[in-house]
């Protein structure tokens, strides 16, 4: 993969990959984003392949990513708790 694909998607990802609080499906707002990021990256002249060469499926990658925010999340909401 070039280092220009791999810079695009780590920034991308970052930019773009956070917990929502919105009632959406983990898989449906991967999906959305997955195709996003397709998009952006055929604009920004990187090559879907290039970055499937490294990381494999957009949309898995994604979601894992999606669902490692929710659990941070989680734990963060979980330590703002007063104690009882």
């Amino acid at each position: 993969m070039s280092e220009h694909a791999i810079e695009f998607l780590r920034g991308w990802i970052g930019e773009k990959v956070q917990c929502q609080h919105a009632p959406i499906k983990i898989d449906e707002q991967a999906e959305n984003l997955a195709k996003e990021c397709c998009a952006k990256a055929a604009e920004a002249g990187i090559l879907l392949e290039d970055i499937q060469e490294e990381v494999g499926d957009i949309q898995e990658l994604i979601a894992s990513r999606l669902e490692e925010a929710a659990e941070e999340n989680g734990r963060e909401a979980k330590s703002d708790r007063p104690s009882e």
